[in-house]
């Protein structure tokens, strides 16, 4: 069995093969049995652990089956560790035999930001060019480079309540090449009022319990991309978001269960569960379509789903063994 660590993940994970692979996964072919999640009493406050599998259902020999465990850990800011860390074990399908071990941290956060991106593909408008991101933490330069793969991108603005941080994250990407351009500007911000009325894509990837986006902020067009909290109790967003949007999840079933934003609008009466437009596999399919118009304010609320860590996971292993039999070769 192979242990593939964060830079062999990286590197073979290269963002529009990526959301070309989620899109595949999410159109059908996986099965995705609801995830386990348990909560770990500790003494310096509650943690998460979460695990997550999934196979590909292909008659009677599938060809790869996995598992994730994802433990989160909010307290490890206040040691300098990050928050979330994980492993996702790879097995041949036919056989059941472990493949790999791969880095899940990684693994997780470029599975998710491709998710964002797939679904900006149908609900961000195609001339997007200043995306706003919510957060200075693992998945936040993760969602500035998938976005750019899919939007162009030209204008990246980060917000942070650490501003010191935000302006480290936007230093960072100054002279990033997205493939086509540089950027034509990175800045930061420790104001959110102040930037995302102008913002064509919010990006938001924190753990916040409180509201952070204001729905009164949002200029028609905008689209919203919510992927941090994932529990009820959790949410970026005041009900007016949600309730002038056209709201998408990742899946219904996820959204139903953790999506916190979603939960407080409802308790709030201001929107319902089956108001969601569509779910991932519906527009990866072309069974619904995505935005509506351009002055449509759209929303993408992900909690994750194990398909996309499968998906992910199977790109790494077949990039890697690829290229590791064209060096021996």
């Amino acid at each position: 069995m192979q242990i593939l660590d964060s830079e062999v993940v990286a590197e073979n994970l290269p963002w529009n093969a990526l959301v070309d692979q989620l899109e595949r996964a999410f159109a059908g072919g996986i099965v995705t049995p609801p995830r386990h999640h348990h909560a770990v009493e500790r003494q310096d406050g509650e943690a998460t652990m979460l695990l997550m599998p999934a196979w590909e259902d292909k008659g009677k020999q599938p060809g790869y089956l996995g598992v994730k465990m994802v433990n989160v850990f909010p307290q490890n800011a206040n040691h300098g560790m990050p928050a979330i860390s994980g492993v996702y074990l790879l097995s041949d399908g036919a056989t059941g035999q472990p493949l790999a071990c791969i880095d899940g941290s990684e693994l997780t956060r470029r599975r998710t930001a491709a998710a964002s991106a797939l679904a900006a593909r149908y609900l961000a408008r195609e001339d997007a060019e200043t995306l706003v991101v919510v957060g200075t933490g693992k998945l936040a330069p993760m969602l500035i480079e998938a976005h750019a793969s899919v939007r162009p991108i030209r204008r990246v603005v980060v917000y942070g309540r650490n501003l010191s941080k935000a302006e480290d994250l936007a230093r960072s990407y100054s002279g990033y090449n997205k493939g086509q351009a540089a950027f034509e500007s990175v800045t930061a911000t420790d104001n959110l009022a102040s930037v995302v009325p102008e913002a064509d894509i919010v990006s938001a990837a924190t753990l916040s319990t409180k509201p952070m986006i204001q729905g009164e902020w949002l200029k028609p067009g905008t689209h919203l991309d919510l992927v941090g909290a994932f529990r009820k109790d959790m949410r970026e967003t005041d009900s007016e978001c949600v309730a002038r949007s056209d709201v998408f999840v990742d899946s219904y079933a996820g959204a139903k269960g953790e999506a916190g934003d979603l939960h407080f609008a409802v308790n709030d009466g201001v929107f319902d569960m089956e108001q969601i437009q569509a779910e991932l596999s519906e527009l990866a399919s072309g069974a619904r379509t995505g935005r509506a118009d351009d002055d449509a304010i759209t929303l993408f609320k992900s909690v994750g789903v194990s398909l996309e860590d499968l998906a992910a996971a199977i790109l790494v292993w077949e990039n890697y063994s690829s290229s590791s039999k064209q060096g021996k070769a």
